[in-house]
């Protein structure tokens, strides 16, 4: 009953990024239930082109051109034969030829829609018309097209462009490790600083700082920082071409000293700084962020959260039972939320029991991979009845 199954993916590990992390975790999950997966990437330094990694196998090609995270690969079409379902995540620009291999090898594509790309400037209007173009002719091709959130699907500035095809949309969540991502084992583990009787509180952001994630309203976060007491001392976990701005920026507010910027960690170390904060904050400022995976990440290890209310950022957050929501690029509304979580040790404490149990039941990649497991199959069975009776047979 296994399926051979492709997952197509402009960014993969060892570069760090939502997408990348989703379609990995996608492909364990299912390389577990026993399907035969294979990820399919572009080059990256220090990468080998072919490897095998959690009984999942990884190809990455070498573009043709790179502009940003975004390449071209024309290996594409071949790399692409042979397998049950093809699962583009969403947007790649550059993933046309994915449509395009698909179609041509009968495979029936799902895609996931990550989240709106909201460029800036003048090529915003390249953006545009990749998006009516290109980008209308994948997404109207698909066999599925699964948004992290109902809420965000409606909301996307793609949604007009799948107008009539409604039938063929779904949702599936981001998910995280809830064995790696837990809460510490006691209060022995926990700093010093998440009591209330010591005054300091630590607020954890975690975002690549780079220009392509620009909208994550780092800014946002040190103002609000700004206007808070001494006590509270932010932590930010993440590195890119943006960082410097975001230091100067902190030393200009007078707040230098309160911000420490803890660059790329591992795993390991993220699970430690999620457990030592107080409270994380996703203060995104446009709907280039669809869900905020770092708040699951959180509430998975008992901490309560405080993001901005976006569309499918909003679902994940149960406002006023695991966290809080602000208006977005309110730095005031921000500095409150943070005030009232940090209060006393009891409302974080019990956020963060809250936000746990809801992370077990329905964020978990086991649950996820199940979800994604039955979503193929009536894929195949919508697509080929045969081929679906082919791939129930197989061995």
């Amino acid at each position: 009953m296994s399926l051979r199954i492709a997952h197509v993916t402009a960014t993969f590990p060892p570069y760090r990024g939502g997408t990348g992390n989703v379609c990995y975790h996608n492909a364990r999950e299912l390389a577990r239930r026993g399907h035969e997966v294979t990820v399919i990437t572009a080059t990256v330094p220090g990468a080998p082109d072919h490897e095998e990694r959690d009984s999942f196998a990884v190809r990455r090609l070498r573009p043709l051109v790179r502009v940003g995270n975004a390449p071209v690969l024309p290996g594409l079409v071949g790399a692409l034969r042979g397998f049950d379902v093809v699962h583009l995540h969403y947007p790649f620009f550059g993933g046309e030829l994915t449509a395009l291999a698909a179609a041509q090898n009968r495979s029936p594509l799902v895609v996931t829609y990550h989240q709106d790309v909201l460029l800036q400037g003048a090529i915003s209007l390249v953006g545009l018309g990749l998006r009516y173009t290109a980008g209308r002719a994948v997404l109207r091709s698909a066999a599925r097209v699964l948004f992290t959130s109902e809420d965000y699907g409606n909301a996307s500035h793609i949604r007009p462009l799948l107008r009539g095809n409604e039938k063929r949309l779904g949702a599936l969540p981001n998910g995280v490790d809830t064995s790696l991502f837990c809460p510490a084992m006691n209060a022995h583990e926990l700093g010093a600083h998440r009591s209330a009787s010591s005054g300091k509180h630590t607020v954890l952001l975690v975002a690549a700082l780079d220009r392509a994630h620009y909208f994550k309203g780092v800014d946002v976060l040190l103002d609000a920082l700004a206007r808070l007491p001494a006590g509270f001392r932010g932590v930010i976990v993440g590195d890119g071409d943006l960082r410097q701005t975001y230091e100067a920026r902190a030393l200009e507010l007078g707040i230098g000293e309160r911000v420490a910027f803890a660059g790329r960690v591992s795993d390991t170390q993220l699970v430690r700084h999620y457990q030592n904060a107080d409270v994380t904050v996703l203060p995104s400022i446009t709907m280039g962020e669809a869900f905020g995976l770092v708040l699951v990440e959180s509430l998975a290890c008992g901490t309560p959260v405080v993001a901005s209310d976006l569309p499918g950022v909003r679902t994940v957050v149960d406002h006023g039972r695991d966290g809080l929501l602000v208006p977005v690029r309110d730095d005031v509304a921000l500095a409150g939320a943070l005030q009232k979580i940090c209060a006393g040790p009891a409302l974080g404490r019990t956020m963060g029991e809250r936000g746990r149990v809801k992370v077990e039941r329905n964020y978990s990649w086991q649950a996820i991979g199940r979800n994604l497991e039955q979503i193929y199959r009536d894929v195949l069975e919508q697509h080929s009845p045969t081929m679906a009776r082919v791939v129930r047979g197989r061995t």
